[in-house]
């Protein structure tokens, strides 16, 4: 339950308003590359090979962020229990800001690793901006990725919240590839999928509260234990 939780965060995350509208200028950014003519002329292999430097940058970043949170989770096992309910207030919270119910100014501040505008395009320069890219806290992505790193930190292992850290990364990642493949062909896709940007935002929110709903009443646990079983 807690890895399809962490992929569909991590595809929310891709079609927010903080990062959907600005892939193209990513795309440029990776490949050196600008708009002509309606698309992003580049060669297919090269954006392919930069884009995926770029995700397992980011992918390392929020890794490691899993792999922290969990061994914080580890010290505090004795009070699991209490972990999770207070998880499960802080991911409701994130979901009511993300739904436009709550807003609270502190939940919206934005860092960013800004790096230098390198002089020739090469895949090393790509990971160093998915570094830069998953150590920015947007308001966006914060709330979802911040939601995944609680559960990660009420998770039993260490190897349970890195994993949903890497799953939450896929999400990101996958959506990411196409839609920059996409955008060499044409921007019409792009254009089109921004105007369902508010609703999707919208959508998330309300799966952060679920989720949150389930963390603290413990019927995560319960339902998790329910799909495992109808795997055998």
């Amino acid at each position: 339950m807690s890895l399809i939780f962490s992929f569909t965060a991590g595809l929310f995350s891709f079609f927010s308003p903080c990062i959907f509208p600005l892939i193209p200028a990513y795309v440029a950014h990776l490949t050196g590359e600008y708009l002509k003519e309606g698309r992003i002329d580049v060669q297919k292999k090269v954006l392919m090979i930069r884009s995926m430097s770029f995700i397992l940058g980011f992918s390392v970043v929020f890794v490691l962020m899993g792999a922290s949170a969990s061994m914080i989770g580890q010290i505090f096992r004795d009070n699991r229990d209490l972990i999770e309910k207070i998880s499960g207030i802080l991911i409701i919270v994130f979901g009511l800001q993300m739904a436009n119910i709550l807003q609270l100014r502190f939940l919206m501040f934005e860092k960013r690793w800004e790096t230098k505008e390198a002089k020739q395009k090469t895949i090393g320069s790509s990971f160093l901006l998915g570094l830069a890219f998953g150590s920015g806290w947007t308001p966006c992505v914060g709330l979802a990725l911040s939601s995944i790193l609680l559960l990660a930190g009420s998770s039993e292992t260490m190897y349970n919240g890195v994993l949903m850290l890497w799953i939450y990364s896929l999400g990101l990642g996958i959506p990411f590839l196409v839609i920059s493949l996409a955008i060499t062909y044409s921007m019409k896709a792009v254009k089109k999928l921004n105007r369902l940007l508010p609703t999707l935002s919208l959508l998330n929110g309300w799966v952060l509260i679920g989720m949150g709903i389930l963390l603290f009443t413990g019927q995560i646990q319960k339902i998790s234990a329910w799909l495992s079983a109808l795997t055998y």
